[in-house]
């Protein structure tokens, strides 16, 4: 399976500044960014290396990922 990056720049590129801008003043910004992005590797990692993962398990951590960039982006898009 190809791998799809979930990375915040490139999901919201139009927000590049402000995710920049925030993980320096917004310590909340910082740390959910901090989370978003040790899930995104964790599914990431799981997706390319094929690992062996419970169904349900896998898909709560891609919620949390999804609810992770959902809360980022509000963030993002209250700062704009």
């Amino acid at each position: 399976m190809a791998a799809i990056h979930h990375d915040l720049v490139s999901e919201f590129p139009e927000f590049r500044d402000q995710i920049h801008n925030l993980k320096l003043s917004n310590a909340h910004f910082a740390k959910l960014f901090d989370e978003y992005h040790v899930v995104n590797r964790e599914v990431m990692r799981l997706e390319a290396e094929g690992v062996p993962v419970a169904d349900e398990a896998f898909e709560q951590q891609k919620k949390q990922r999804l609810r992770l960039k959902d809360e980022l982006y509000n963030m993002l898009k209250a700062a704009a």
